[in-house]
């Protein structure tokens, strides 16, 4: 199985929409909420160019915000991504 991280706040709904998703399909992933951390946040702007969360990350490889991971699963390649393909 592949690395999945997730930076996050609470309270998000997008967040939670995403983290859902990845729930589904069974996936374990790392969640780091950059609410209150700076300077986590600042690692997840500097590798994802975007302040925004959620942020998701597979192997290190940023594959999107909330909206970018639902549109790659009805494009059927989210699974293949998260090693969950034939």
């Amino acid at each position: 199985m592949p690395n999945v991280e997730i930076y996050t706040t609470a309270f998000c709904p997008f967040c939670s929409r995403a983290k859902s998703l990845l729930d589904r399909k069974g996936v374990a992933y790392t969640e780091h909420d950059v609410m209150m951390n700076g300077s986590l946040r600042k690692k997840m702007t500097d590798m994802a160019g975007s302040r925004s969360v959620p942020q998701v990350f597979v192997d290190g490889e940023h594959i999107g915000d909330c909206d970018e991971i639902h549109a790659l699963d009805a494009k059927g390649a989210l699974d293949n991504l998260l090693g969950l393909g034939d």
